[in-house]
C-alpha cells in the first residue's frame, strides 16, 4: 500500500528526491514556489530549471500551494536550504500534525542561532525528525546510479521508515542514531569543499587536494567530537563518504564555487557564476563567529582560511601559505604516545 508524501522544494534534490519516491511507488506531492515549476512538472512531467532532459514519474504532482501540497501528508521531506528553514516551519506548522516524520535534507547551520536543522525542526514543535544525509549527487540520482545514504534519527523507529520508503535497487539507505554527527559531518564538510575548489581554481594538484581532503576530515572530527557526536560517524557515507564526493566532483555547488574563487572571482561574482545556494559560504562564517564569540578555543585552520578569503578579502595564495607554515604538529595529536617514540 503506498504513503501519501510531500516533499517541499522543488530544486535539484527536492525533485530528485520526490521522483525517487514516486518511482518506488510512493504518491507523491511536490511543492514549488514557482508556478511555472509547477505547470511544468503537471503538464509535461518535467523540472524544465533542474532536469529538463528527464520525464518525472507520474507518481508525482506539483503544487503551487503549500496548504493542498500537505493534505493527508504521511511523511514530510524538507528540501530547502537552511536558512529558509524557520520561513518554512512557521508555514507548516498549523497545518500537519506534530507526530508527522519530517525528514531534513539540507546540510548546513542556521547564521544567527547556530542550530542544525534538526535541531529546528524539533523546536518548532515536531517530535518525529529524521535526517536525510550521504554523498548524494541529485543528478546522479535521476540517472539512477548507485547511490548510498544515511537516515539518521534518535528514534529507530523513524529512521527505519524512511529507510523503507526511499531503498531501492539504485537507492540504498543505511541508519545511524548519531543525529549530531551526521549533521555536523554534512555542514562542515561544505566548507572543506570551498576549500578545495579554491586550491583547484589556483591551479594545485591532486596531492593538494588529498592533503586537504584528509586534515579536513581531521578538522571535521574535532568539531563533532566537541559537540559530543561520534567520531565514527565520520569515516561513514555522511562524514568521509559526503567529504570525498564534495571535493572532487564538478556536480558540487560548494567546490565549483571555489574553483572561482581560486580564480580571482570576488564573493558575489561566484556566486552568480554557481547560481545556486551555496551552503558552505554561510556554514563557514556561521562557525567562525561562533568561535569568535564563544571565545573557544577549537583549532580549524581551514575553515578559518576560507572565512578570511571568503569575506575579508585575503589572498588565497597567502592563506594556503600560512595553513602549510603553521607551526610543527603530529599527524593524530590524540593517538601519540611518548612512549613510541625511540628515544
Amino acid at each position: 500500500m503506498s504513503s501519501t508524501i510531500t516533499v517541499i522544494g522543488a530544486g535539484s534534490w527536492g525533485t530528485a528526491l520526490a521522483n525517487l519516491l514516486a518511482e518506488n511507488g510512493e504518491e507523491v506531492k511536490l511543492y514549488a514556489r514557482d508556478k511555472a515549476v509547477v505547470d511544468s512538472i503537471n503538464k509535461q512531467q518535467r523540472n524544465f530549471k533542474y532536469f529538463p532532459e528527464h520525464r518525472l514519474n507520474n507518481n508525482l504532482t506539483a503544487f503551487n500551494n503549500l496548504e493542498s501540497a500537505l493534505v493527508e501528508a504521511e511523511l514530510v521531506v524538507i528540501s530547502v536550504p537552511t536558512q529558509a528553514l524557520t520561513s518554512v516551519l512557521k508555514q507548516i506548522q498549523s497545518l500537519i500534525n506534530s507526530d508527522v516524520i519530517i525528514v531534513s535534507t539540507a546540510k548546513g547551520i542556521e547564521e544567527e542561532s547556530f542550530k542544525t536543522n534538526s535541531q529546528m525542526i524539533k523546536e518548532a514543535g515536531f517530535k518525529n525528525v529524521v535526517v536525510l544525509s550521504g554523498p548524494t549527487h541529485a543528478e546522479e540520482v535521476m540517472e539512477q546510479l548507485p547511490t548510498a545514504i544515511v537516515s539518521a534519527a534518535k528514534n529507530k523507529e523513524a529512521a527505519e521508515r524512511v529507510q523503507d520508503l526511499f531503498m531501492s535497487n539504485y537507492f540504498r539507505v543505511y541508519t545511524n542514531p548519531d543525529v549530531r554527527g551526521v549533521e555536523l559531518g554534512g555542514a562542515l564538510k561544505n566548507v572543506i569543499a570551498v576549500a578545495s575548489g579554491i586550491c583547484d581554481g589556483l591551479n594545485f594538484g591532486d596531492n593538494t587536494r588529498a592533503a586537504l581532503i584528509t586534515r579536513g576530515l581531521n578538522e571535521m572530527s574535532r568539531f563533532v567530537n566537541y559537540h559530543g557526536a561520534k567520531n565514527l560517524t565520520l569515516v561513514g557515507l555522511s562524514g568521509m563518504g559526503d567529504l570525498v564526493v564534495t571535493c572532487t566532483s564538478m556536480h558540487s555547488r560548494n567546490r565549483r564555487f571555489g574553483i572561482e574563487i581560486g580564480k580571482g572571482k570576488t564573493l558575489s561574482e561566484a556566486k552568480e557564476e554557481v547560481n545556486q545556494v551555496v551552503e558552505g559560504v554561510k556554514t563557514a562564517r556561521a562557525i567562525y563567529n561562533w568561535l569568535d564569540s564563544e571565545k573557544i578555543d577549537l583549532e580549524m585552520p581551514i575553515t578559518k582560511q576560507v572565512y578570511q578569503v571568503l569575506f575579508k578579502g585575503k589572498d588565497p595564495y597567502q592563506a594556503v601559505e600560512e595553513l602549510m607554515l603553521r607551526s610543527k604538529k603530529h599527524e593524530m595529536e590524540s593517538v601519540v604516545d611518548n612512549s613510541l617514540w625511540n628515544i
